[in-house]
């Protein structure tokens, strides 16, 4: 059990310096840094070789830690995108059931319709409201 615990505890530390890094090169210091590094042999040329080497030995270090990071980036964003759509689920089931309620709240007003004295449809809506449905008055070019 001991072991495990050591191994996780590497783990979460290989992750987290795979973040920062990836972080770090993606960053615009970065760039700075790298155009910086790039011009010192206008400077000093006899450092070239040397720089060179340099810049190979960051090149074989960033390439695989970007990768790494950006898995490991990319695995959070999914379990985020999971754990949204969940969300969304939910809330999709809340509204059905809202809707079904609804629906069987508003099914009696068609059967509460009656014929008023003018012989048009009213609803009972509640118990102190009508509404005319059949008597709608005319507009000016005598349609209803």
């Amino acid at each position: 059990m001991e072991h495990s615990s050591e191994a996780s505890a590497v783990v979460r530390f290989n992750d987290w310096l795979a973040v920062r890094m990836t972080v770090l090169f993606g960053s615009i210091w970065c760039v700075y840094a790298f155009t910086v590094f790039s011009l010192i042999p206008m400077v000093a040329p006899g450092w070239q070789n040397t720089l060179l080497y340099i810049s190979n030995a960051i090149q074989l270090i960033a390439l695989p830690a970007l990768a790494v990071g950006s898995a490991i980036l990319a695995r959070s964003s999914e379990a985020r995108a999971d754990a949204d759509h969940a969300a969304l689920v939910e809330i999709l089931d809340d509204v059905r059931q809202e809707l079904m309620e609804l629906r069987s709240l508003t099914s009696g007003i068609a059967a509460n319709q009656a014929q008023d004295a003018t012989g048009g449809t009213t609803m009972n809506v509640s118990a102190d409201t009508f509404i005319a449905v059949d008597n709608i008055a005319p507009d000016a070019s005598g349609q209803r």
